[in-house]
């Protein structure tokens, strides 16, 4: 078959002969044409991209769900979160196969970068394999057709996909994001100021109680007072699925509380995980129907395919195929918006929404029918915000106005460290696809979770040059003299800029951000398996740089140039430049 050539020269071979093929604006659209009844497995090879690259070339793959992603070097990937797609727990693919990056792949080289993406999710999960060979490397672009039948798809439309190349790191992913945003434009709260506000989970995890989302609301009107959202996290709810029953630690229900809330000047989110269900819930025992099942007609739990769920197992999938299953959940959503006041939706236990098995419209992908559940929770949203946690990433473009992008936060160094690599690996994303989600900021320890002050340090640099929503995780009554001093300075930041630093390379050591037109902050970051590295910040002019956290000047008289050396292991520096007229 003929290649197509990008602009920038890179050859792209089409591998399929049912399939069409055009290259326009840069993306490749295919479309299957075959006249035959096929399956198309999980591993159905679209096209290949010949390449010669540097052996020791860094690299950076995403997962299919937001626990994983693959970093490392070219001949060398190392899984960065603790869940890759195809460990013990996960089992999206074969642990013995070839390693997958989903979504795109980004390598970076002595001369620039090479981003080979997909930009749509509509039915498929794309993703892509290096193969190496004699004559140089090549990179293979897949289709998950989940082993559907293509007489049973409702549309011959697969996905697109693009060759980005690049010096600039941070310009490689504008246009990207754009591309992106031709097939699945943003929603309206992609780009409105982060919330900013505090989180039940983890001060009190499934524990919490309706008295401690008093007081800590309490004060929140008081010396915490520029923190405006409530997140109710999950505990409230009787079982997994009945998110309309409150438990018993909540006499007076949730409609109530969070209307007390509301009138306190605050704004009321909850959290929900609005595809699964436990035994124990009246959803399950009264529509045992509505629930994906296997090929014998078993009902599907989830730990059968894959980790089956944190608490309150076994999970069982709402199939959203069904529509009698997306009037439910769009009913259940907008009880919570309209009549208790929910302002912001916390989805999780996304990615499992999206689990393929035995649903009510045969051919349907789990991609397809994760949407059709997104859609009908937006349309019970309202106005309410949605974000998406524990989300599957691409299937979850256009659907969701902020997105979680790291692990669960843990009061110690070895989570702070994933979390902070996690989350770098996509800022990129921020206001683009949608506003990231650090996860929550813990800088006070609990009874039985704690660190030492340095590793909370490092923690607090993470989230000043991520931006994107700022929620604090501890219980606001026990904040220590550290935590207000560092919220202060968190709030400036998010007054004077909602971006995401942008860093330089894969590498994750160097970060700037412009926060007015005089001040910029240079974020500094070493990680646990590194040495001692110096770092030299550059200014066009001369420019006083300052500690951020102590104010100390850093050197006594303007400057262009400004050396800091970070000790190896896990360290970090903040750093604002001030010009000097």
């Amino acid at each position: 078959m003929t290649s197509m050539i990008f602009a920038n020269s890179q050859a792209a071979i089409p591998l399929q002969s049912d399939l069409s093929y055009v290259l326009s604006n840069e993306q490749i659209t295919m479309q299957f044409n075959g006249i035959d009844n096929q399956i198309i497995d999980d591993h159905f090879a679209v096209l290949q991209f010949p390449n010669q690259f540097e052996d020791d070339a860094k690299i950076l793959g995403d997962g299919f769900q937001m626990l994983a992603q693959t970093g490392g070097q070219l001949n060398a990937p190392q899984d960065i979160g603790r869940c890759p797609d195809n460990n013990a727990s996960y089992r999206l693919y074969p642990a013995q196969a070839a390693k997958r990056f989903y979504n795109y792949l980004v390598i970076e080289q002595s001369h620039g970068f090479t981003l080979f993406g997909f930009t749509s999710c509509h039915r498929f999960a794309g993703y892509f394999e290096i193969q190496q060979h004699q004559a140089g490397i090549n990179i293979m672009a897949f289709i998950d057709g989940e082993h559907t039948q293509t007489q049973d798809w409702r549309s011959q439309q697969m996905e697109t996909v693009t060759v980005i190349k690049g010096t600039v790191l941070a310009d490689v992913y504008a246009d990207y994001s754009a591309k992106i945003q031709l097939q699945h434009p943003r929603r309206a709260g992609v780009t409105v100021d982060a919330p900013v506000g505090w989180c039940s989970w983890y001060a009190y995890y499934a524990q919490v109680t309706e008295q401690h989302i008093l007081d800590n609301v309490d004060v929140m009107c008081d010396g915490q007072s520029e923190l405006e959202w409530v997140l109710l996290d999950d505990g409230y709810q009787a079982f997994m699925g009945d998110w309309l029953t409150p438990s018993d630690k909540f006499p007076h229900g949730i409609k109530s509380l969070l209307q007390s809330i509301k009138a306190k000047g605050k704004k009321p989110a909850i959290w929900l995980a609005p595809f699964i269900a436990q035994a124990e819930s009246e959803v399950f025992k009264q529509h045992p129907d509505w629930f994906i099942r296997h090929a014998n007609g078993d009902l599907l739990k989830a730990e059968d395919i894959t980790y089956g769920g944190w608490r309150c197992t076994p999970w069982y999938i709402l199939d959203t195929s069904n529509v009698a299953v997306q009037t439910h959940l769009t009913a259940v959503v907008r009880t919570m918006q309209q009549e208790w006041g929910v302002e912001l939706f916390k989805l999780d236990a996304n990615y499992w929404g999206s689990l393929r098995g035995q649903r009510l419209q045969k051919g349907i992908t789990g991609v397809e029918a994760y949407r059709l559940g997104m859609q009908a929770i937006i349309d019970g949203a309202g106005d309410a915000l949605i974000l998406g946690c524990n989300a599957p990433m691409w299937p979850s473009l256009g659907l969701v106005d902020a997105m979680r992008i790291s692990d669960d936060v843990e009061r110690r160094p070895e989570r702070f460290e994933q979390i902070a690599k996690e989350t770098f690996n996509r800022s990129w994303q921020h206001r683009q696809l949608w506003q990231i989600d650090p996860d929550c900021i813990t800088l006070t320890s609990l009874i039985d979770q704690g660190t030492e002050q340095a590793n909370y340090e490092f923690h607090r640099d993470v989230i000043l040059a991520a931006g994107g929503l700022t929620l604090s995780g501890d219980p606001l009554p026990a904040l220590t003299g550290f935590a207000k001093h560092t919220w202060t300075k968190l709030l400036t930041r998010q007054r004077l800029s909602q971006e995401s630093a942008q860093f330089q390379s894969l590498a994750n050591s160097h970060s700037i951000l412009k926060l007015a037109h005089q001040y910029q902050l240079h974020c500094l970051f070493n990680y646990a398996d590194s040495e001692a590295v110096a770092h030299t910040l550059i200014a066009d002019f001369p420019a006083m740089w300052r500690d951020l956290w102590t104010g100390e000047a850093l050197h006594p008289v303007p400057t262009h140039t400004l050396t800091l050396t970070l000790a190896a292991g896990l360290h970090s520096r903040a750093i604002v430049m001030t010009a000097v007229s």
